[in-house]
């Protein structure tokens, strides 16, 4: 099948799974990489109010707002 087929199948809203290997699938640019970010204690605990009100870890909230700010 080629790609335009395809594509005008799935934005006519068929079900394409089937026609998917979901075993070469990859995501692109969503590899973590670890860092340390050292930050003054109120900070932190800013950070931890932040997130307690949002129901969402700190790691959670620091990865959002900074998605947010490099958008």
């Amino acid at each position: 099948m080629k790609t335009t087929e395809f594509d005008e199948r799935f934005d006519a809203g068929e079900d394409m799974s089937a026609q998917v290997d979901w075993t070469k699938v990859r995501r692109l640019n969503v590899e973590a990489k670890r860092v340390n970010v050292d930050f003054p204690a109120w900070v932190v605990a800013g950070l931890d109010r932040q997130a307690q009100k949002l129901g969402i870890t700190r790691q959670a909230l620091i990865k959002i707002w900074i998605a947010e700010r490099l958008h």
